[in-house]
């Protein structure tokens, strides 16, 4: 039997899928032009998601961004633990490489941003007139929001004299910016922002960097398949233990448990697929509410089938066996209707990844910390 001492992405029933990669001819042609606009740029700042501080880099720009003034802006902070995420800041640190951890929706995390980003500035603020700084990413990692939220706080603060400019598209797949499009955000000096498209690399290095960017949102689903995201996402929660902090759930006795209020099929679907938009203002009270019912019959679910598990976790076999046995009890928790076996797991793959994303089942920071004196290339 295979031992789970090797990574959880290359155990067959993750790795059976072979090596992730997405890489659309659109993504060729925008590294093409951000490289072009890279040369000109006098700030970089990279956003990069909170929960794969390394993972949601990418690698084929590396060597060019760390020849540049940069902030390393890790995004989607209120997704990451905390208690782990000084460890990275401090890791960053280290480095010698300015990394700030943000939410772009959020006003004063985003005007810590833009502190950080003229103190950086500041040797060339006074003897150049105008001024480039470029944001880049992989996608999904939340680059037009933070734009957004830049040119927001910009056109409050500044007097601008041409017409409002539009803001960036902000979607829920990856890959929906697809053009280079400046936005002016301050004057004397003249400071302009460029939002590029999110772009991958050409070739993923890995399974399990590919599972991660997958499960993050910067991989389109079905490139990868739900089922294995799901498969890889309950490997990790099992072998990191996680179900046993929910085990209060399991002692609250009938009366006290509120099962999942009864919604027809279809309305079910809608509600989850305006959480994975992650447009949870769209929601409703009565469905914000059902979530939070269907998130504790989820909790309780895993912990239930976790403790009664009498295997052996390091037998990648029997960790198998555990979550093809959480993923047929979790049907009921989700309350699919009976469908037909295949459909009803890609359901149930479907839901606990958007429960995941809308960091319902814990926060996570899924990449591990590198030695204390290991940096993946000199930073600036």
């Amino acid at each position: 039997m295979a031992k789970v001492g090797k990574r959880i992405a290359d155990m067959g029933f993750n790795a059976s899928g072979g090596v992730i990669n997405w890489f659309p001819g659109h993504m060729a042609a925008a590294t093409r032009a951000i490289r072009d606009r890279l040369k000109i740029a006098d700030l970089v700042i990279e956003v990069r998601d909170s929960r794969i501080p390394l993972s949601s880099a990418n690698k084929d720009l590396q060597s060019v961004l760390s020849s540049k003034r940069r902030v390393i802006a890790l995004n989607k902070k209120d997704l990451a633990n905390p208690n782990i995420m000084h460890h990275w800041l401090r890791h960053f640190d280290s480095c010698k490489q300015d990394c700030l951890p943000i939410s772009a929706h959020s006003k004063s995390s985003v005007t810590q941003l833009l502190a950080l980003a003229e103190l950086k500035l500041k040797a060339v603020i006074s003897r150049e007139p105008t001024l480039l700084v470029i944001v880049v990413g992989v996608p999904n990692v939340g680059k037009s929001a933070l734009i957004n939220s830049i040119h927001q706080i910009a056109t409050s603060r500044f007097p601008v004299q041409e017409k409002k400019i539009k803001r960036a598209v902000v979607g829920p797949l990856p890959g929906v910016t697809q053009d280079i499009a400046g936005y002016k955000i301050a004057n004397r000096p003249s400071i302009y922002v460029l939002d590029t498209p999110g772009v991958l690399m050409p070739s993923i290095p890995d399974i399990e960097t590919g599972l991660k960017l997958a499960l993050t949102g910067a991989v389109k689903d079905s490139v990868v398949g739900e089922e294995r995201l799901a498969q890889y996402l309950l490997a990790v929660l099992n072998t990191r233990k996680t179900p046993l902090h929910w085990e209060r759930l399991v002692h609250l006795d009938n009366h006290q448990r509120e099962r999942p209020a009864s919604v027809p099929d279809e309305e079910n679907e809608n509600i989850f697929k305006a959480s994975s938009l992650k447009r949870r203002r769209w929601l409703n009270q009565s469905d914000e509410l059902y979530i939070e019912d269907v998130v504790k019959e989820v909790q309780r679910t895993l912990y239930v089938t976790f403790k009664e598990f009498k295997g052996n976790l390091e037998e990648e076999n029997e960790l198998e066996s555990l979550i093809d046995a959480q993923l047929a009890a979790l049907r009921k928790s989700f309350r699919i209707p009976h469908k037909a076996s295949d459909e009803a797991r890609t359901m149930v793959s479907k839901k606990l990844i958007t429960l995941f994303r809308m960091g319902k089942l814990g926060l996570f920071i899924l990449d591990n910390l590198p030695n204390a004196s290991q940096c993946p290339l000199p930073l600036k």
